[in-house]
């Protein structure tokens, strides 16, 4: 983990557009690489340079699409049994994929917005939208209007927080670890903000299937 940390770190210090899209883009297939360290730096590092966020947001939004599309298109070719039988080469098990098709089941389009703000399902998500061929299009919506959001709140939360990180450490590009314990030290707001979210897009669903049933 300090090893990937601290080559993201260098590539994204580097090279902050490419950098933030190449890592944007792994952490939306199977690749363990976390975007909480990758969108708040380089939101960071560009708001210092004078250009702003925006751009970060947009490339990290397509960088997540991307990695996405490629999952979706993979698994849609190659097939439940061959991704389960390899997947766990990845890391993929046949629970992990068990509950990400369970949850897009039950939640369909939704489930793909708002599993781009949750841990692990967003990695998995792409993978049985693919399998069941859900519509590439409505996917590809759900999954750019989700990225969208989880990258404007990272990004706003690491031009804001990780600011005053910075001025108190003076070398903190080279000391990736001391920067992720700040950053899942400082995160609570982020999740529960997603928890609240996701609280009320849930208790949407059982009301709306309640009326459904009435009716």
């Amino acid at each position: 983990m300090h090893q990937l940390l601290a080559a993201i770190f260098s590539w994204v210090q580097l090279h902050v557009y490419l950098g933030t899209f190449a890592f944007m883009a792994m952490e939306s297939s199977v690749l363990p690489v976390p975007s909480e360290l990758v969108i708040p730096p380089a939101a960071y590092i560009a708001s210092a340079s004078g250009q702003g966020i925006v751009g970060v947001i947009v490339v990290g939004t397509f960088g997540s699409w991307f990695g996405s599309a490629v999952m979706y298109w993979l698994s849609r070719w190659l097939g439940r049994v061959f991704i389960v039988g390899f997947g766990k080469y990845a890391m993929i098990t046949e629970e992990k994929l068990e509950r990400a098709e369970h949850w897009l089941h039950r939640y369909e389009a939704g489930g793909i917005f708002f599993a781009r703000l949750l841990p692990v399902i967003r990695h998995l998500i792409s993978i049985p939208a693919g399998i069941i061929r859900m519509n590439f299009t409505i996917f590809s919506i759900m999954t750019v209007a989700g990225s969208a959001l989880w990258c404007t709140v990272l990004a706003i939360y690491g031009q804001q927080v990780l600011g005053g990180y910075a001025a108190a450490h003076p070398g903190w590009k080279h000391d990736p670890d001391g920067v992720r314990h700040f950053i899942q030290g400082q995160s609570h707001s982020l999740v529960l903000g997603v928890l609240g979210l996701c609280v009320l897009y849930f208790l949407f669903l059982k009301l709306t299937a309640k009326r459904a049933a009435a009716a």
